[in-house]
């Protein structure tokens, strides 16, 4: 199959450079975007004689993984542009760039070849690789840091697509090898779908959502390199999805493997988030599989998950990180909720939970705790704020709960296990306790 770039809005607002360290775009407007007919199974035989269709290498572009594409790529997109709505069309090949471009509003389907950005080394400030406006969309190429070498210590870049515009698009793309992979901010109803590959610092930030964004089918494992000086950056520093304000998030059926943190939940000067999280899962998470910072009253709904946090020789033999599935930090106030969900692996505890919001498990399995440092370490401690334990599966005789000093409302009911039942630390008193069956 081949690329194509289809630009179809009737508001043409594109930019071809972005200063770097320049503040990211304000979202443009909504266009209402007319029905135009959709280009499929084009060949490169008649590429050149249908109306609208621009080919990059009638601007210059070679993919030839020698020449520098940006200039013919710019030149190919403001032709279509000019011509008020057309079809950019990029043969199979591998393409050198130097520098940015911008994806103006409209949609990019089909898909190919493979990019290789050059410009920005050791620059992770400046101008996105790729940068997607609104209604517009990125289909079907590799993304591919060709510099970035697979047994040295990773080199930072800017990141490889950013997301500017409501509706913004990017689907069908492996991002081999990025320094920071996917940012959407400001990117309304936002939609990032079945992207794969190996990011190295970041995968996916998300922030200044103020309409409902959504990722599903997103995987990042170390497809491209497993080397121990390589990956050091990732499983000490690494987040694999890093979420700001988003005034609902949908998530479904992401995964990540060998970062120090999974998914972190931030905020950002805009804000918080709040959001369903149906289907995701993180391995080999050194520090934790998911880290809450603050979220939103709404809070945090995570259904169906699977998390393993644990260090050892094979990706991470020097990490001195204390790994746990879920931590919850002090400046936390909302709600985190969890359906449906396992833990497991030789992690030292399944959660840390602290602030002042209300963290509650259901109907989850808990397996291996008490395994990194082997120091008695109970399964969910909560250290501050409240929790609801209800309906789970504790595999192992442990303790299974630790109610700290500032512990504040605790109900731990209707759970089952091997083992006697074995809650301990300061604040027992304030454990609602009952129904629940463990022992032989």
């Amino acid at each position: 199959m081949h690329n194509i770039v289809s630009i179809v809005s009737l508001v043409l607002l594109a930019s071809f450079s972005v200063e770097a360290n320049r503040a990211l775009p304000v979202p443009q407007g909504e266009s209402h975007r007319p029905v135009l007919p959709r280009f499929t199974n084009l060949r490169s035989s008649n590429v050149g004689t249908l109306p609208g269709v621009f080919n990059v290498l009638d601007y210059g572009a070679k993919g030839d993984n020698l020449t520098d594409n940006t200039e013919a790529f710019k030149k190919a997109l403001a032709a279509a542009q000019d011509f008020n709505g057309g079809i950019v069309y990029v043969s199979p090949g591998l393409y050198r760039f130097q520098g940015s471009f911008v994806i103006p509003p409209g949609d990019y389907p089909d898909d190919g070849s493979v990019l290789i950005p050059l410009g920005s080394r050791g620059n992770a400030s400046d101008s996105p690789f790729i940068t997607i406006e609104h209604d517009a969309a990125m289909h079907g190429f590799v993304v591919y840091h060709l510099d970035q070498l697979p047994d040295e210590l990773p080199v930072p870049y800017p990141f490889a697509v950013s997301l500017v515009g409501n509706n913004a698009a990017i689907t069908d793309v492996e991002l081999l090898n990025p320094w920071n992979g996917i940012s959407a901010v400001g990117a309304h109803r936002h939609y990032i779908a079945r992207i794969q590959g190996q990011p190295l610092n970041l995968g996916v930030f998300i922030d200044q959502t103020y309409d409902i964004g959504r990722i599903e089918d997103v995987h990042f494992n170390p497809w491209y390199s497993t080397n121990n000086r390589f990956m050091y950056w990732q499983t000490t520093f690494g987040r694999a999805f890093v979420m700001g304000r988003s005034d609902w998030e949908y998530v479904f059926n992401t995964f990540a493997f060998g970062y120090a943190i999974g998914y972190h939940f931030v905020e950002t000067s805009t804000g918080t988030m709040n959001g369903n999280f149906l289907g995701i899962g993180a391995d080999y998470a050194c520090n934790a599989s998911i880290k809450v910072d603050a979220t939103q009253p709404p809070g945090l709904l995570i259904t169906n998950g699977e998390f393993t946090a644990f260090h050892n020789g094979d990706f991470a033999p020097n990490s001195t990180a204390i790994p746990s599935q879920i931590v919850v930090s002090p400046s936390n106030a909302g709600p985190v909720k969890f359906v449906t969900t396992s833990f497991w692996g030789p992690t030292d505890s399944i959660a840390r939970l602290e602030g002042s919001g209300t963290t509650t498990f259901t109907s989850c399995t808990f397996v291996q705790w008490d395994l990194a440092l082997k120091r008695g370490t109970s399964a969910i401690i909560v250290g501050s704020g409240n929790a609801i334990i209800q309906g789970c599966d504790f595999q192992n005789d442990k303790s299974q709960l630790f109610a700290g000093e500032n512990a504040k409302k605790i109900i731990f009911a209707n759970n089952l296990g091997p083992g006697p039942l074995n809650i301990t630390g300061p604040k027992t008193k304030q454990v609602v306790e009952g129904l629940n069956a463990f022992g032989s």
